[in-house]
């Protein structure tokens, strides 16, 4: 099969239309975008060329929903969860590892892979899941902002709520700019999150031997430690980041030689390495303030009291009051970056979803709009009805689906990056595979053992009749019998659909690209649709001959 292009000189990849179906149209129809190329040559330097997904990515891990969590671990649990936050930021780095691997190697990222290798149905239940966990992610950074907005200029929280929704198309007007202006807008983010906690962090002084003792020692004290500790774990590694990063690494214009590829999956490791590292310092932050403030010894009545029932609002207020009110504006700026930042790269995740699976585009704006409805009305119904403590706790239930949606991305990333006909010769060794699927194994093993328990404490102590319990009983076990199920059949289920055109490493493909483009440098050309953030339309496509 021969693959045709109007005006390049370099291989194209060869692009997917179905599940079983090629295409003769290229993955890039214009050359004259504002790609990013990585020199062919061997330099350290070439980093630089790499440095921007893993600090979008790394948005993710210093969201509202983390801050939240991690308010409430610091004030109910003091250092003791801080070990949580050590072991999510070490599998996070394994898994976002993972899953820039698998965009660099096939050139198509992790939703598009399952729409060539599941069925229609399973495709179709993956899609709806996807999309559920980007809304969860959306309602923590939609509440945080509007309570950013709340503490900086004392506006309501429900209108907050509202005015999150138009803040955020104004930041997507960056993406006419291109992939590298919001790459360094999202580190600066980054930053400024970074310098507002280091500062507060300097305000607390908190006692660095027992900061150590929580961040080596495992431990689960007090009744609602387990269910925090599965809130901290979905606001750290959360599903919707890996089809994002499998997408972003995709802007790149790479070599497709064996040391082109391996330079690319170890500098992309490196950067996210490094960005994943100031977010989990910034999370450490977090804990370590609430912590010291929370189970201070001069501590008045009314800030034990706020500290029993802790959200992103009462804590703004909380250190204003113990630290001054110059901290509560930098834990209000920071907020307000995070939720930002947060929802744009969340905008971008759901549109590669939504590509990658139902091959269905829409610009930016429309999709974002879209996201924000469906994350604003359960936001507005709780921030009225609940205030400030109600939209706190639904941020706690965000992340908790979060975690229990996390194998229905994690599992087929395993599996793709361990198999060797998607992967190659780069599918995971077997000690990184080992270790991935212990990593999942525990996340999933937590999410069973804290969805029966405490759905089996609920049946216990609710006060319905004997034929209610016995009704919701059946029902939920049901639930959890699926939910089981789901898993099973990702699991066990082999890998079907072959990459076509992994990189051009061995003899043939190396031929092929040869005869058909006469240029040996042999680049992989970035997809104009990452490069752009902006999907193209809907191409018409013919079969080859």
């Amino acid at each position: 099969m021969a693959v045709t292009s109007s005006n390049s000189e370099q291989p194209q990849f060869i692009a997917s239309t179905g599940n079983r179906s090629f295409s003769n149209a290229p993955l890039i129809e214009n050359t004259d975008t504002d790609q990013i190329v990585v020199p062919d040559k061997t330099s350290w330097k070439n980093l630089f060329a790499y440095m921007g997904p893993g600090f979008l990515v790394s948005i993710a891990y210093i969201d509202p929903g983390n801050f939240e969590t991690d308010l409430q671990s610091g004030a109910q649990y003091k250092y003791g969860l801080l070990w949580i936050i050590l072991l999510a930021s070490c599998a996070a780095l394994v898994i976002q590892s993972l899953a820039a691997n698998l965009g660099v190697v096939t050139g198509k990222h992790l939703a598009e892979h399952c729409r060539a290798e599941y069925p229609r149905v399973t495709n179709f239940i993956l899609w709806v899941l996807a999309e559920i966990s980007i809304v969860a992610c959306d309602i923590p950074e939609v509440i945080g902002t509007a309570f950013a907005l709340n503490m900086l200029f004392n506006i309501p929280i429900w209108i907050g709520v509202l005015l999150t929704g138009l803040s955020t198309l104004l930041l997507l007007a960056l993406q006419q700019y291109g992939v590298r202006k919001l790459e360094f807008l999202i580190a600066f983010l980054v930053l400024t999150i970074a310098g507002c906690f280091f500062a507060e962090l300097g305000y607390a002084k908190p006692d660095a031997a027992e900061v150590l003792n929580g961040l080596f020692v495992p431990q689960l004290k007090g009744s609602g430690a387990t269910g925090l500790a599965i809130s901290l774990l979905g606001a750290m590694v959360m599903p919707h980041n890996l089809f994002l990063h499998s997408a972003l690494v995709l802007s790149r214009k790479i070599p497709r030689s064996v040391r082109g590829i391996k330079e690319a999956c170890r500098f992309y490791m490196i950067e996210s390495g490094f960005a994943l590292m100031v977010a989990f310092l910034i999370n450490v932050s977090v804990i370590s303030v609430s912590g010291a403030v929370c189970n201070s010894a001069d501590l008045n009545a009314e800030d034990q009291m706020n500290c029993k029932d802790l959200d992103l609002n009462k804590a703004s207020f909380l250190l204003r009051n113990v630290l001054g009110s110059w901290s509560s504006k930098l834990f209000a700026v920071a907020l307000l970056a995070s939720g930002q930042s947060s929802t744009i790269t969340g905008t971008y995740a759901g549109q590669y979803v939504m590509q990658g699976f139902l091959d269905l585009r829409l610009k930016p704006w429309l999709r974002n709009f879209l996201t924000r409805c469906l994350a604003i009305v359960p936001s507005l119904i709780v921030a009225v009805i609940g205030g400030s403590s109600g939209a706190g706790k639904l941020i706690i239930i965000a992340s908790m689906i979060l975690s229990f949606e996390l194998p229905f991305a994690l599992i087929p990333l395993l599996k793709f990056t361990s198999s060797k006909t998607k992967m190659g010769a780069y599918a995971n060794s077997t000690a990184i595979s080992a270790i991935t699927w212990i990593i999942g194994s525990l996340l999933m093993a937590i999410n069973v053992y804290y969805l029966i328990s405490g759905f089996i404490k609920l049946l216990l102590h609710s006060h319905f009749k004997v034929l209610a319990v016995v009704f919701l009983g059946i029902l939920g076990f049901s639930g959890m019998g699926l939910y089981l199920a789901g898993i099973a059949y990702l699991v066990f289920r082999k890998n079907k659909e072959a990459t076509h055109l992994l990189a051009l490493t061995t003899p043939e493909s190396r031929q092929l690209a040869i005869e058909q483009q006469g240029n040996a440098s042999m680049y992989c050309l970035a997809r104009e649709d990452i490069v752009s953030m902006q999907l193209p339309q809907r191409r018409s496509t013919e079969d080859l001959d």
